[in-house]
């Protein structure tokens, strides 16, 4: 391996070794601050490498992984929301006392296996990527060993995930057994080039997608979303919505860019009941919710039914509204479950709409926050929610898919209603006169502070984004 590929991997390497370095320094002397501030740091070197990198692009590291644009904008990504989630983290795992060191340590290692995700071509870095994930994440989800919830969500999560990771790798043997291929290219060139599949290479597409459907919480494959998204930590919650399933999304449409859906009818027609499914059940699920996280997690259900319309419309469009809507999801949800984690306290998270109750009067600015967001999911003009629903439609005209579309939009309409149970519910008048609150949580208030902002100005300016994303369309497409 030359020096240019090694240089080509630092963003990966450094991660790793942010991983060990937390790693020894626990072992020796154990500090929460100084912990969080060598993790913040590994994250914040590995996204301030990405752009020594670029000009090395693209590299093809071993068959199994390319150094690319498209690659560098995901891990950049990634990074970013890994480090918003390791300072809400902060505050929160303080508030619970105990030894939360080696929670970062488990961060970390997460955060690599989405950073794996984002540059695989093949099945083995698919795999392994994915495992690295899923691991971290059975820790993660039941790291409050006090909470009934917690245990209950990492024994769900272990469950299910590890059940779709057997799908996967079963479904790469025989996607293998067929191909004689794992490379994602080679693999996509035999499908687009044989006009008639063996039942054993549908057999293998079928399961791996699945696993990946589990992974995506998309329908019919969702039935752990609600339960784990409530016993999580906030924190978890946050990065369980957007950092794993994101780096998921973004694999999947790496390989089906090689491949015209439209030409493959069977695969179209499965991934559009999918689609159109996802939105319907995740909105109509979520009318029915009391829990802030619960309504959340069917939300994250249909959004992932929207992002599916830029995968079934394909091209250069599909692929940037796919960029953008996973930057605005990102940033909407990291600070509506941001909010969750800041005002939840030891005993349990603030996950009842009786929490919500009157938090314009108690703490105004956490109520303004948690709207922005809110309306940002909900898609109202002049958020990032908002702009990328658009780019999703736009992608959804140019292939024609007009049934999506209609679909897309009754289900945004359908979505506002629960929405604005949350917003009426903090601007309604507490039963009780209360006073504002304190700032307790500064590094908490910083992170909301810093996505309020970035969700403003890709409402009202997204040209800066929409070009980066475009120069990453061109290294994929």
């Amino acid at each position: 391996m030359t020096s240019a590929h090694i240089t080509a991997l630092s963003p990966l390497i450094i991660v790793s070794c942010a991983v060990i370095l937390v790693m020894l320094v626990i072992a020796f002397y154990r500090n929460h601050r100084l912990t969080v501030a060598l993790t913040l740091l590994g994250l914040s070197l590995a996204a301030a490498s990405l752009p020594v990198v670029a000009p090395l692009t693209p590299r093809g590291v071993t068959p199994l992984l390319v150094i690319d644009a498209y690659a560098l904008f995901y891990m950049g990504l990634i990074f970013l929301a890994g480090i918003a989630v390791a300072a809400l983290s902060y505050s929160y795992l303080e508030m619970h006392g105990g030894h939360p060191e080696e929670f970062y340590v488990l961060l970390l290692i997460s955060t690599l296996g989405t950073a794996i995700l984002a540059a695989s071509t093949h099945f083995a870095s698919f795999f392994l990527g994915i495992e690295i994930l899923s691991v971290s994440l059975y820790a993660l989800t039941a790291y409050l060993r006090h909470s009934d919830r917690s245990i209950e969500a990492g024994v769900k999560y272990l469950i299910l995930a590890a059940v779709s990771s057997a799908f996967i790798l079963f479904g790469m043997a025989l996607v293998y057994a067929e191909i004689g291929s794992m490379e994602f290219i080679r693999i996509a060139s035999r499908m687009s080039t044989t006009g008639v599949y063996s039942l054993l290479l549908l057999t293998g597409i079928g399961m791996i997608i699945v696993g990946v459907g589990f992974k995506l919480a998309v329908v019919p494959f969702h039935l752990w979303t609600p339960d784990v998204y409530e016993g999580a930590p906030a924190p978890v919650t946050a990065f369980i919505a957007t950092v794993s399933k994101g780096a998921v999304f973004a694999l999947l449409l790496r390989y089906f860019s090689h491949i015209d859906l439209h030409a493959h009818k069977s695969l179209f027609i499965i991934f559009t009941v999918i689609a159109i499914t996802s939105m319907f059940v995740g909105n109509l699920l979520a009318l029915l919710q009391t829990n802030v996280k619960r309504i959340l997690a069917y939300s994250s259900i249909s959004h992932l039914g929207y992002l599916l319309v830029t995968l079934l419309a394909g091209g250069a469009t599909a692929v940037t509204a796919a960029g953008f809507y996973l930057t605005a999801y990102f940033i909407t949800m990291l600070g509506a479950l941001g909010v969750v984690a800041v005002l939840s306290n030891r005993d349990r998270d603030a996950d009842s709409m009786d929490d919500y109750q009157g938090l314009a009067q108690r703490r105004p600015w956490l109520a303004g926050v948690f709207t922005a967001m809110i309306l940002s999911l909900a898609g109202i003009p002049l958020t990032a929610g908002f702009v990328g629903k658009f780019y999703i439609v736009a992608a959804g005209v140019n292939s024609a898919l007009w049934l999506l579309i209609i679909i897309l939009v009754i289900n945004s309409v359908i979505g506002l209603y629960y929405y604005l149970r949350i917003i009426v519910a903090m601007y309604s008048r507490p039963s009780v006169q209360v006073e504002p609150e304190p700032i307790r949580s500064l590094s908490g208030h910083a992170v909301l502070a810093g996505l309020t902002i970035l969700l403003v100005w890709l409402g009202v300016y997204p040209g800066t984004v929409i070009e980066i994303i475009q120069k990453t369309v061109r290294s994929l497409i």
